[in-house]
């Protein structure tokens, strides 16, 4: 038997770096996934390759060693969490494959981790309810990078627009009868979300009269955009788009290459641009409701470009019996 699983990327459109501290943010599901495939390897390993990074190795079930001689193997730290949170220890070969830049801030790691937990218990004959695939996942996440909110694990297990109430009391789940087409930028070079979050920590700690009131701001432009976005209020998502990438900005996550994307953008038409995920490399996110070519053209010239819109679908799970 074999079971494929696939989860959504995700892009945070408000409160990036504030919802580590219970604020509200507001993140979508892209129409770009990550694909795990699993089933049975005889000689009672666990075996994973990931094609596109070039990445294959063996995890050693009983003491988390992972044996591998790719140079870029921290996802498999994800993939062997996940994979220890419903499975048994028999053999298993994993396959991983995926149209998301990784590392870029568009919850990568996230949807791997999501589609793991979803192949592999099913794989095991577990179905497991989306409510129980994204509490594993976010776990994961935290027993990964130490510090974690569960937007992501949460938007690619469900999918949609989604909105995560202050202090993660609920998600909420937008509808909403319009498309959210958006251009992605993205660097070659990569943030570490983990250090971003603790330098943003220090920063915190160190002038909490200063960065509190930031954080502040931003979860009131995240209230503001949730209501814009019910009442498809083009210019006033833009607006408080430009003004929330402003707060990351000050926040210390900014770059000099985010920032020729943000402006690249805005120049190249109307639009509202910011930095989507943790910052230090990664993407930005443009919503340009008219003229999405020219923003596509001009992103061209400088950096990576993909084009999305909302994934309404979350984590999908086909079995094949051979």
């Amino acid at each position: 038997m074999q079971v494929i699983a696939s989860a959504p990327a995700k892009a945070i459109l408000f409160g990036e770096h504030a919802v580590v501290y219970g604020k509200p943010a507001i993140a979508m599901a892209l129409n770009k996934r990550a694909y795990v495939k699993v089933w049975e390897n005889v000689e009672n390993k666990i075996h994973v390759i990931i094609p596109g990074l070039d990445i294959k190795g063996y995890i050693d079930f009983k003491n988390g060693e992972i044996i591998s001689d790719s140079p870029k193997k921290g996802i498999l730290k994800y993939i062997l969490t996940s994979i220890k949170k419903v499975h048994d220890g028999s053999g298993l070969n994993v396959c991983v494959n995926f149209d998301i830049p990784i590392g870029g801030g568009l919850g990568s790691s996230a949807a791997i981790t999501v589609a793991t937990i979803a192949a592999v218990s099913k794989y095991n004959r577990k179905d497991l309810s989306k409510v129980e695939i994204a509490k594993y996942a976010h776990e994961v996440e935290l027993e990964v990078q130490k510090s974690a909110s569960p937007l992501d694990t949460t938007v690619s297990t469900y999918g949609g627009l989604i909105y995560l109430e202050k202090g993660a009391q609920e998600i909420i789940q937008l509808e909403i009868d319009y498309d959210i087409p958006v251009v992605i930028g993205y660097t070659d070079t990569r943030g570490d979300t983990g250090k971003l979050i603790v330098d943003v920590r220090k920063k915190k700690d160190k002038y909490p009269g200063v960065i509190d009131p930031i954080f502040d701001t931003i979860e009131k432009i995240t209230e503001e955009a949730r209501e814009a976005i019910l009442g498809n209020d083009k210019k006033k998502i833009m607006e408080l788009m430009n003004i929330n990438h402003g707060l990351l900005d000050a926040l210390g996550v900014n770059t000099k290459e985010l920032s020729d994307m943000v402006y690249t953008a805005r120049n190249a038409g109307t639009c509202g641009s910011k930095i989507t995920g943790a910052g230090g490399g990664g993407s930005i996110i443009a919503y340009c409701p008219d003229g999405i070519e020219e923003i596509i053209s001009a992103l061209k010239d400088i950096e990576n470009v993909l084009k999305a819109d909302v994934s309404k679908d979350g984590v999908k799970i086909s079995v094949l019996r051979g």
